[in-house]
């Protein structure tokens, strides 16, 4: 199982990634759809990294709901504690 602070960083890098920012720049608050004007594509492509490092299947709805960063990685964090 993943602490928070691993998945964290999980999800800031998969999106730093996808989105061609620094790490630096992908912070808890960060609203990907007001901050980045994510796409939908963008955001399957995150979900689609997040699932491959975790081996764990991600809802769209959970992509889509998270209103920020840091609400991903909660989401993430309940998945992952449903798995133990």
């Amino acid at each position: 199982m993943h602490t928070r602070e691993e998945l964290a960083l999980l999800v800031r890098t998969a999106i730093s990634d996808v989105l061609g920012t620094e790490l630096d720049e992908v912070q808890e608050r960060t609203s990907l759809l007001e901050d980045y004007g994510i796409d939908s594509l963008e955001l399957m492509e995150i979900g689609a990294r997040l699932e491959r490092t975790l081996k764990l299947p991600i809802p769209v709805e959970d992509l889509t709901a998270a209103r920020d960063v840091g609400r991903a990685i909660d989401l993430l964090e309940l998945r992952t504690a449903g798995r133990s």
